[in-house]
């Protein structure tokens, strides 16, 4: 009897045995045809630094990251040899901007222009990303700022305070297209308090700016704005133009360009560029930037 028991039980074994590995291969198959998902990266570098050139870019501080940035710009090219081409007069401000986190950054500025104090926040909103299964074209970033003209006896600002307030509110949409190539429009709301009699108050602006690295430390940089000031005013308005080279040495960043605007200060870049490039209204300028602390931006 018990030998009976044995052999059915030795028979079962054999006849179930391979149904239980022919159960466990295509477990097995199905493991490995299982799709892997590829892992999600966030494109980084869009932009060398913050600024296009008088244009704010997609880039911002990282979180604990500090950029103190010298702007600089000369009188106009036409001014002939008594003026050095312009190379005479000059136009400055300094901005420090921290990220407090790595996705929102502050800064302020002081400009010798009318005094021009202006505070300033950058908010990171969608990031470009790539690699994963919900990939991500483009970044986007959201950029205000408010300035104040402190300069006393001034003809143009009177006793109210409130006329010398000015504010930019602007959305940054910016694609890296390749290693060597990223562009970016700017949708940009600009009001002032104090405007000319014929001017208006309220600025709506579309700008563009773009990108292309030559080398490794070297790029090419443009940007343009379409506002929509009137040019039946008084003081005649053009629309802001730039044109020149970024060249990165170690922690700093060397903007070297040529443009239309000796504003530094977004809103009056957008809605009180003088410069005729017709006429040879054209400003030389440069920009220096110096990041301390975190994570450098290379390449």
């Amino acid at each position: 009897m018990v030998r009976k028991i044995n052999f059915k039980i030795i028979v079962a074994f054999i006849l179930l045995t391979p149904f239980s590995v022919f159960a466990q291969d295509d477990s097995l198959m199905n493991l490995l045809n299982e799709e892997v998902k590829p892992e999600r990266q966030e494109v980084e570098y869009t932009f060398k630094s913050t600024r296009v050139i008088n244009a704010q870019s997609i880039e911002r501080m990282h979180q604990g990251q500090l950029d103190f940035r010298i702007n600089h710009r000369f009188g106009q090219l036409n001014l002939g040899s008594y003026e050095l081409w312009g190379l005479d007069q000059a136009v400055m401000n300094f901005c420090l901007e921290y990220g407090i986190t790595n996705w929102l950054q502050v800064g302020i500025r002081r400009g010798n222009v009318d005094k021009l104090y202006d505070g300033s926040m950058k908010l990171s909103l969608i990031r470009q990303s790539k690699g994963g299964i919900h990939n991500m074209p483009v970044a986007i970033s959201f950029f205000s700022d408010f300035s104040l003209a402190t300069i006393k006896d001034s003809a143009r600002y009177h006793k109210d305070t409130r006329d010398r307030f000015a504010y930019t509110n602007q959305f940054i949409i910016a694609r890296k297209f390749t290693e060597n190539f990223s562009l970016e429009i700017l949708p940009t709301y600009v009001h002032r308090n104090l405007a000319a009699f014929d001017e208006k108050n309220d600025i709506l602006a579309l700008g563009v700016g773009g990108r292309y690295k030559l080398t490794r430390r070297l790029g090419l940089s443009f940007e343009y704005f379409y506002a929509n000031n009137s040019k039946k005013t008084t003081t005649k308005y053009f629309n802001p133009v730039s044109l020149g080279f970024d060249l990165e040495t170690g922690g700093h960043v060397f903007q070297l360009f040529l443009t239309n605007s000796l504003n530094m200060v977004e809103n009056r870049v957008i809605a009180e560029t003088q410069g005729d490039i017709m006429k040879n209204g054209i400003y030389f300028g440069f920009n220096i930037s110096r990041v301390f602390g975190g994570k450098k931006n290379k390449e």
